[in-house]
């Protein structure tokens, strides 16, 4: 029964990343009819109302830890998907993609400053080897630094939000009920989102279907549905392991680019990907899937 679940475990966490590898191409359409701020708002309050409705039975243990803990997660992740969808509006979904998930590298560095906590020589090693990475995917096919795709500058700035979130989670997430802390940081992502989109951008007027289906999809399977399958399926899967499948997101986030026509791949577009997926690897797993093979043997 463990092996099954285990197997089951995996399965839900390759689902979560092929769902959230589509979002890349089917928010790069709906920006087309709607405005970032604007898009994150609905998705955000489409994903809060999914959790509250699991979060029901757990609202009476609602209290200042949660809403101190939710309101910072929330912050920070409503600050990186705006840079992020912003950036995206500006650059490819692939580039998108592989850009965002270079926040892996830069939590054990704002561990350090924030948490005191060093780290270790796979960590850096990783940071200079997605900096290569990085430059073959920002300059390729530009004459300099000046041509830098100003979508890929934001995309790597949403990096450093993403890894703030992972620290605020780690520290408040000890103790309390995910579903109910989830709800809480939805509900502020969203309250932020609409108040800058109220603020800076037009209200959304004339909206074909399309752009509904893709909000509700975005809201109801890329938010609600993969928080359920990955906080489900790392609860039966080895943490490394865990690390490795999730890092397939950026991976489907590109070969669903390529074949919705939105991707057009050089050589060196493919080399950055590749030191990128190799740095994250080395960075999140420290190559102990190596390492106990070996003692294995």
């Amino acid at each position: 029964m463990t092996n099954k679940k285990g197997h089951l475990g995996r399965l839900a966490l390759v689902t979560t990343t092929l769902i959230w590898g589509t979002s890349f191409v089917i928010l790069k359409n709906t920006l087309d009819s709607i405005t970032p701020a604007w898009v994150m708002a609905y998705r955000f309050m489409g994903a809060a109302v999914v959790l509250l409705l699991a979060a029901i039975p757990r609202l009476k243990m609602l209290d200042k830890s949660y809403l101190k803990g939710g309101f910072l997660m929330g912050l920070c992740l409503a600050a990186g998907y705006l840079v992020q969808t912003y950036g995206l509006d500006n650059t490819t979904p692939g580039k998108n993609a592989f850009l965002t998930a270079t926040y892996c590298i830069l939590v054990p560095f704002l561990n350090w400053i924030l948490m005191k906590r060093k780290p270790d020589g796979f960590n850096i090693f990783a940071a200079c080897l997605c900096m290569v990475g990085v430059g073959f995917v920002c300059l390729s096919g530009t004459t300099g630094l000046t041509d830098i795709n100003i979508g890929d500058i934001l995309t790597l700035c949403c990096g450093l939000f993403y890894g703030l979130h992972i620290i605020a989670t780690d520290k408040f997430v000890d103790g309390r009920d995910a579903i109910l802390l989830s709800f809480v940081q939805f509900a502020v992502a969203a309250a932020i989102c609409l108040a800058l989109a109220v603020i800076f951008e037009p209200m959304p007027q004339h909206m074909p279907a399309e752009a509904w289906y893709s909000i509700a999809y975005l809201s109801l399977m890329c938010t609600g549905a993969c928080f359920l399958l990955q906080t489900w399926g790392q609860k039966y899967t080895p943490p490394s392991t865990a690390a490795i499948i999730l890092m397939l997101e950026s991976v489907f986030g590109a070969i669903i680019s390529v074949i919705a026509g939105q991707e057009i791949l050089t050589v060196g577009i493919v080399l950055g990907f590749m030191l990128i997926f190799i740095a994250i690897l080395i960075s999140e797993t420290k190559l102990e899937f190596i390492f106990k093979r070996k003692r294995n043997i």
